[in-house]
């Protein structure tokens, strides 16, 4: 049972991270080539949509296994790289909830403005943003694994 927990924190650290790099290194590069308008509106529609279920679920369990893991896998062994992945994770949800949430919302906010202004203000603060929660994603990852 205790491997458990620490396989599930490995999946959802990986797909997790693996969701924020393809955000980093393929969706933001193809957005940013579009005029304003292009971009403000698909950056709309990405942040109705990626708060779902399934997201959400990666979202809580970043945190959730990892937590479980560190009281349960391989006593004082494993216990310092689940820590260190765990403390990233949350560093990383930190970020994301005082950070690129609250642009997102001012993003939605700014709709039927000036699209211009509205990507000024967002994108390079949410791509600084980004880059360092992806960083922090990939380092809980390979800790986890790392872990096991």
């Amino acid at each position: 049972m205790d491997s458990l927990f620490l396989t599930l924190a490995v999946i959802t650290a990986g797909l997790y991270a693996g969701f924020m790099l393809t955000f980093l290194v393929a969706i933001m590069p193809a957005l940013a080539a579009l005029p304003d308008a292009g971009f403000t509106a698909a950056m709309r529609r990405f942040n109705e949509k990626v708060p779902g279920p399934v997201f959400l679920v990666l979202f809580l369990g970043v945190i959730a296994f990892p937590a479980v893991a560190a009281f349960t896998e391989y006593g004082e062994d494993g216990w310092p790289l689940i820590a260190v992945a765990l403390a990233c994770a949350v560093v990383s949800h930190l970020v994301t909830i005082a950070g690129n949430i609250p642009l997102n919302t001012a993003l939605a906010e700014s709709e039927g403005g000036d699209d211009g202004a509205a990507r000024t203000a967002f994108e390079p603060r949410w791509n600084t943003l980004h880059r360092f929660r992806t960083a922090l994603s990939l380092t809980a990852f390979v800790l986890l694994a790392a872990a096991g």
